[in-house]
């Protein structure tokens, strides 16, 4: 008997993907190799990563009728979608509170597929990844591949994290499970092209000041949305089109503080721009103005965003600018996000660095 039981592990530890049993479930570890990761996370420790920004997404396949998730090291506020088959749940993880929706039972005996996607955005929180547990004697498999058509970079602030994006009337910041990364633009807009994306955006975030601390040309090719954190490797995930929409908090965090507008916000545009285009030489930019009527209507953020565009795309022929005609006037609502997608999705059709991708 012992020597069948050595030779049964042995046979599970082969195939891989198969964690040993422990009494009723077993845990699969966030190393598994069956485990796929979609975004940006911190992977330094590979038993335990860190799930960091808006749309990051975990999937798997299992076998059994229960399903645990498994976090811990909570930073702040972190809110998923979690997708067992066709049935979607938020999930709460918080700092110093218990989680919550993270238990799933009565799923049936046969093979599921989940797909764990981060819907509140990295400056509201981060959490470790610590895998799963399912039933006893259950397998897992890697998921079907997605059948990407190509990789779409979006670099922003709450406008693209979709911020706000499920509130009602009036937008709040005490609670982010009404701020839904998944169903911004920047998501709907990806998803029109079967394209994979990585939504590296921070409300409030500016090119020269804003509402936070870091600024987008500290943090945009960082693991963490931090001007201190570890630089990603980017050649790890290159994007084959990227967009910047950036500005509008330079613009309101100076009117609303009286003070005036930065007289470098042109220069420290372009060298974001620039650094963008050194990390990414063959990805196409798409500059992107507008989507809230404050930042629309501003006299000196229209005469800088004009300068941008002009010294950018003179001797650039893979930068092009795209203006939205819709203005929300808070932050974009869910049904306003698709009314911004379907423009630009309408735009892109029709541009011939997009004409691959169809």
């Amino acid at each position: 008997m012992k020597t069948r039981m050595i030779f049964i592990m042995g046979v599970l530890l082969l195939a891989g993907c198969v964690t040993a049993p422990t009494y009723g479930v077993q845990t699969i570890p966030a190393s598994d190799k069956c485990f796929r990761y979609e975004g940006r996370f911190d992977f330094s420790d590979t038993n335990s990563p860190v799930v960091i920004w808006q749309a990051s997404r975990i999937s798997i396949d299992f076998e059994g009728d229960t399903l645990k998730l498994l976090f811990d090291g909570a930073k702040n506020q972190n809110f998923f979608n979690a997708q067992v088959d066709n049935s979607t749940t938020i999930v709460e993880v918080n700092e110093e509170m218990m989680p919550k929706g993270t238990t799933f039972a009565g799923l049936g005996k046969g093979r599921h597929h989940l797909v764990l996607s981060k819907r509140s955005e990295a400056n509201a929180g981060s959490v470790h990844f610590n895998g799963i547990q399912i039933d006893d004697e259950a397998k897992v498999w890697s998921p079907a591949p997605v059948a990407y058509k190509l990789k779409m970079e979006f670099i922003g602030d709450s406008k693209t994290v979709g911020a706000c994006n499920e509130d009602a009337n009036i937008d709040q910041w005490d609670t982010r499970q009404t701020h839904n990364g998944m169903l911004s633009y920047a998501a709907i807009t990806s998803e029109a092209f079967s394209a994979d994306h990585r939504n590296i955006s921070v409300s409030g975030m500016g090119i020269i000041t804003g509402y936070v601390d870091v600024k987008a040309g500290e943090m945009w090719n960082r693991i963490y949305p931090k001007a201190s954190s570890v630089v990603a490797d980017l050649n790890a995930w290159t994007p084959d089109v990227v967009f910047v929409n950036l500005g509008d908090n330079d613009e309101s965090f100076t009117r609303t503080h009286n003070q005036p507008f930065p007289a470098n916000f042109t220069d420290g545009y372009i060298l974001l721009v620039r650094a963008i285009r050194a990390a990414y030489p063959k990805a196409h930019i798409v500059l992107l103005r507008g989507g809230m009527y404050g930042g629309m209507h501003s006299e000196f953020l229209n005469r800088a965003w004009k300068d941008i565009v002009t010294q950018l795309e003179t001797g650039d022929k893979d930068i092009s600018h795209f203006i939205f005609k819709y203005q929300a006037m808070n932050h974009p609502r869910v049904a306003e996000d698709r009314i911004l997608a379907d423009e630009l999705v309408t735009w892109l059709k029709e541009q011939d660095f997009m004409k691959s991708y169809k």
